[in-house]
Formats: C-alpha cells, sequence, structure tokens
C-alpha cells in the first residue's frame, strides 16, 4: 500500500513537472538581475508599501503570457510573424528595432550584475567575469538544441527559490507584510510613482510576449510539426495544459518579487539603507543585517537568474528579426544553417559587453530601459489583442472574452504608466 502510494505521488509530481516548460521559463525569465535590482530599490525605499503590486501584476501578467502563447499555439507563427499578417511592415521594424534596443541594453545591465555578483563570491574581477559569462552563454546558445536549452532553463528556474529561502532567513514581521499586501496604499510623491511604472515595466516586458509564442513554435517543431499546415490550431487540452504551465510560472515570477520586496523591506529600509542602486549594493548591505546566508543567497540568485534571463532576451530579439526577415531560425538549428538569426544573438551579446566597458550607469541604462519598454508595451499588447481577436488569423480559436477583458485592462495601465514615465 504504501509502495503505491509512493508510486502515485511520484507520477503525480513527474506528471505536473513535464507539463511545465514555456510558461515556467519565460515566468522565471522575468526575474532577471535587473529586475532583482528594482525590486530590491523599491523594498529599500519604500519599504513595505509597494508588496500588494505582486498581486497586481500577477493576473495581468498571466493573461499577457497567454494569449502570446495561445497566438503560437494555434496560429503556428511566432508573434512577429502574426503581426505581419495584419499590421504595415514599418510597424513591424519599428517594434522589433526598440526590442532589440532595450533587450541589448537589459542585457549588458544583467551582465554587469551578474559579474558584481560573481566577484563577491570568489573575488576575481567583475570584467573577468562579463566576458566569461557572455562567451559562456553565447556559446551554449549556438551549440546546444533547443531541449537541451529548454531543460537547461527550466531546472534553471529553481534557483529563484534563493530569494524566497532568505526572506525566511530574516525573520520579518508577518503581520505587517500581510496587512501591506492586502490593504493597497496608494503611492505617494512622484518617485513612487516611478518605482510602480518600473515594476510594471519590468514585469511585463516586450521580451517576454516574443519569447513566449516563440516557444510554442519551438515546442510544436520539437514534436514534429514542422510545416506551418502541422502546426495550426492546438487541441482543449493542450491550451489547458499551457494554462496551468502559464499560471504557474506567472505566479512563481511574482512570487519571488514579492520576497525579495519582503527581504529589502524587513533590512534595508528599516535600517535606512535606501540609497540602493544595483543588486550588488543590496547584497552588501544585507551581509550586516541579515547575515551571511541571505546574502549568499541573494548574490547565487543573481547569477543564476542572468544565466535563465539573457538567452532569453538574445532569443527574443534574434527570432523577432528573423521572422520579420525570413530567415532560417531556430535554437535547433546549427551556426551553418542560421547564420543571420545567431549574427542577431552575438551582434546583442558583444555590444552588451562593450556597454559594461564604457562609463554607461547601469542604473541610467536600465532607466533607458524602463522607458524603451514603457512606450513599446501598450502598442504591443495592442496589437496582440488585435491578433488573438481575427479569427482568420486564430483559425476559430480566438482568446476568451475574459482574457481579452484582462489583457485590455493591462493595455490601459501600461498606457498609463508610459504617460507617467515623462512626469
Amino acid at each position: 500500500m504504501v509502495r503505491h502510494v509512493k508510486r502515485s505521488l511520484f507520477w503525480l509530481k513527474s506528471r505536473l513537472w513535464d507539463s511545465l516548460g514555456p510558461g515556467l521559463i519565460t515566468g522565471a525569465a522575468d526575474d532577471d538581475p535587473s529586475g532583482v535590482a528594482t525590486y530590491s530599490i523599491a523594498g529599500a525605499h519604500f519599504g513595505t508599501g509597494l508588496l500588494w503590486t505582486a498581486l497586481i501584476t500577477w493576473p495581468l501578467m498571466a493573461a499577457v503570457q497567454m494569449m502570446c502563447a495561445r497566438i503560437g499555439m494555434v496560429s503556428g507563427r511566432g508573434l512577429t510573424a502574426a503581426f505581419k499578417t495584419r499590421f504595415p511592415r514599418r510597424f513591424v521594424f519599428i517594434a522589433i528595432t526598440a526590442l532589440l534596443v532595450a533587450n541589448t541594453i537589459n542585457v549588458g545591465a544583467d551582465l554587469a550584475g551578474m559579474a558584481d555578483a560573481a566577484e563577491m563570491l570568489t573575488h576575481f574581477s567583475s570584467h573577468v567575469w562579463v566576458i566569461v559569462f557572455a562567451i559562456g552563454i553565447f556559446w551554449a546558445t549556438v551549440r546546444l538544441r533547443y531541449y537541451h536549452i529548454a531543460s537547461t532553463l527550466k531546472w534553471l528556474s529553481l534557483v529563484l527559490f534563493a530569494y524566497v529561502l532568505s526572506a525566511f532567513v530574516i525573520r520579518p514581521d508577518w503581520g505587517t507584510a500581510l496587512h501591506d499586501t492586502f490593504v493597497p496604499t496608494l503611492p505617494q510623491g512622484r518617485e513612487a510613482w516611478q518605482m510602480l511604472v518600473a515594476i510594471f515595466g519590468t514585469t511585463i516586458s516586450p521580451y517576454l510576449f516574443f519569447w513566449q509564442a516563440t516557444q510554442e513554435v519551438e515546442e510544436e517543431r520539437a514534436a514534429g510539426r514542422n510545416t506551418l499546415g502541422q502546426r495550426k490550431g492546438a487541441t482543449r487540452r493542450e491550451l489547458r495544459i499551457r494554462k496551468f504551465d502559464v499560471g504557474v510560472g506567472t505566479f512563481f515570477s511574482n512570487l519571488v518579487m514579492y520576497f525579495i520586496i519582503l527581504t529589502t523591506a524587513f533590512t534595508l529600509n528599516r535600517a535606512g539603507h535606501t540609497n540602493i542602486e544595483t543588486a550588488k549594493d543590496a547584497a552588501l548591505a544585507l551581509r550586516p543585517l541579515a547575515g551571511e546566508l541571505a546574502s549568499t543567497l541573494y548574490t547565487v540568485g543573481v547569477v543564476g537568474v542572468g544565466l535563465l534571463a539573457i538567452p532569453t532576451l538574445t532569443g527574443s530579439a534574434a527570432y523577432a528579426y528573423a521572422e520579420a526577415l525570413g530567415w532560417r531560425q531556430g535554437l535547433d538549428k546549427r551556426l551553418k544553417q542560421a547564420r543571420s538569426f545567431y549574427g542577431v544573438i552575438l551582434a546583442s551579446t558583444v555590444a552588451a559587453v562593450i556597454m559594461d566597458f564604457t562609463n554607461i550607469s547601469p542604473v541610467k541604462a536600465l532607466y533607458w530601459t524602463a522607458v524603451i519598454n514603457g512606450i513599446l508595451a501598450p502598442f504591443l499588447l495592442l496589437a496582440i489583442l488585435i491578433v488573438a481577436s481575427d479569427g482568420k488569423v486564430m483559425h476559430g480559436q480566438t482568446s476568451s472574452m475574459l482574457g481579452k477583458v484582462v489583457v485590455l485592462i493591462t493595455t490601459v495601465a501600461m498606457f498609463i504608466a508610459a504617460v507617467m514615465l515623462w512626469f
């Protein structure tokens, strides 16, 4: 009897883990080093006052990512290819060029964050680590096939539990935390509103839209559906599995965001360390306040999420250009088979490394990334809504009314966020 129960539990765990894929990876990639820095700054500057944002961004992010997933699964195309069927070529190229610029800046900031974290752990120069990480990630992207990359990214997502553990290590005041989580207070002052905009822009990011849809196409190719005709449409079961996957991935992403804000609020903010600009600043300040374990968990987490996020950032831009220009594409292709596709990944990585060896401030770089994403995201969301509602593109499997309403609310919120960036 006991053996039967153990087998049943093992089978259930295996089925649940196997059902997780693109949604989990995309959600976890959202908590990249620049995102960790943004959430850390939010906790350090404003304490627990912004904990409630995690409850708001989860359903909004889940609805957007599921709509992108549905487009990829049903149309058999990535997001850029789907846009080409409905919008002028100029709009598509402006969108993907802005995506490439924002992603490259983000990669530079992420490499800097990872290198700083690695320097703290090993005491080797961060400049060395920037090059090591850049070469290593690009080599893995070119050499490994999609299945291996997806599997590696899936396991890397578990490193995010470091932030959950670090929050419990500091033993926060749960009464205050829960109150500020479920009883929201509106931001007071210009800085607080800008931080709210930054949280929205970091959590609901354009590169995730493209990556989610593209991964769906790659999943189908991996299953042997190599032609567009074979990929058209999706069964109810496939859509149900992806809803679970996206729900878990986005919940996990926002849970980690919540615990990063919680950790820095009850340590840095309460100790008066509000002048935090990077993840490195947060990790160094955490050490005397929360102990070596919390600081180490935080630092290791930065490296892990960087390894997870950078392939997503460079890959999403490469897929976007390949779909727009009709290049051969895919992480299953060899370098010789998809030179232009991998060329975009290499160019983005090299530009990011050069940025790290100049005097460009990572904080200012992240600000401009937020500006670009803040302007680009609402227009992309509007375009996604139009495509997801088109019966011809979606082969009669358009998004549900509830999904459309939630994404429309997200679009309006992001438009407001874009306007707030200028005030």
